[in-house]
């Protein structure tokens, strides 16, 4: 592989999510972001990707009309609205589509779960922020007790890290989560459960997940627990165990933190940098599979 090819992507939504996701693309070494595009010059995020020479444009999703081959991956950083009338016309485009919004369109993807079966989709969906910090520790429980009888997934966030895109779509991100909580564990039952504390100084992200089984073998599920949350932290380096599985009440419990990178957003926003580090462990797999670069040893094996 020539190392000084790049994928290039162009980042659709201009707003908290799509500012820090190009920070982490400009850091990429395998990908490149051709395009930022967005509905006004004016806002802050289009003023931090022209402060940083990236290209820019207002014409949102018309810009890929006019320019159909100005990239061959789209993160769709908007709403599950939008994405809906977004997906066709990149869909006919040929354009792989990293959705970030709970729209439901596309293939639900946890990377640290289903990696390659996600490889093999045009429209990847990351679910959630919740679903990425809930869903592999609720498959850890499948996978090592059996039948899940019932989950639930409780996750705090700061309040000022709920931004006006994450309040618009509250219902389908409880929606989404719950469908992929479903979908990973095989469990009929799940619930999920968003608070937004306005404490200050703002909290970090912590999600806790209990799930009632027939088999609380503990020294296994411990095991497998600390195996994925090594793994998570592979992409997701703030991602922290707090409290490892305990049996109480007849369910699991297991409890974890998600501090962010701090690249565009503060610290404390880890909803925000989870999902935003999931989609860019997918993209980076996506251009090692296109340009025929090999796939980094800690990722090797993804399910």
């Amino acid at each position: 592989m020539d190392v000084s090819r790049k994928l290039p992507v162009a980042i659709l939504g201009t707003g908290n999510i799509g500012t820090d996701l190009l920070v982490k693309v400009l850091r990429s070494e395998v990908l490149e972001c051709a395009l930022f595009v967005g509905r006004n010059l004016q806002s802050t995020g289009m003023a931090k990707a022209s402060s940083l020479g990236v290209r820019i444009s207002d014409q949102s999703i018309d810009a890929f009309v006019r320019n159909p081959d100005c990239c061959k991956l789209v993160f769709d950083c908007t709403s599950a609205r939008d994405h809906l009338v977004h997906w066709p016309i990149l869909q006919k485009q040929g354009k792989i589509v990293i959705d970030l919004t709970p729209a439901k369109v596309g293939t639900m993807c946890v990377p640290a779960v289903n990696l390659q079966e996600g490889l093999q989709a045009q429209n990847v969906n990351m679910v959630t922020c919740g679903g990425q910090c809930s869903t592999p520790l609720a498959y850890a429980i499948s996978q090592t007790l059996g039948k899940v009888e019932y989950i639930e997934v409780v996750s705090s966030i700061a309040s000022r890290s709920a931004g006006p895109g994450t309040r618009i779509n509250i219902d389908e991100y409880i929606e989404t989560t719950q469908e992929a909580l479903e979908k990973f564990t095989g469990c009929g039952r799940a619930k999920a459960i968003l608070v937004l504390n306005p404490a200050q100084p703002c909290i970090d992200m912590q999600t806790t997940v209990f799930a009632k089984v027939a088999n609380p073998d503990l020294p296994r599920l411990d095991a497998a627990v600390r195996a994925m949350v090594a793994k998570l932290q592979a992409y997701v380096p703030g991602y922290q165990l707090v409290i490892p599985p305990i049996y109480e009440n007849g369910r699991i419990m297991v409890m974890v933190r998600v501090q962010g990178m701090g690249d565009y957003l503060p610290k404390y926003a880890g909803n925000l940098d989870i999902i935003n580090c999931a989609a860019m462990a997918m993209a980076e797999e996506f251009a090692r599979k296109l340009l025929g670069a090999p796939a980094p040893r800690d990722r090797e094996g993804a399910a």
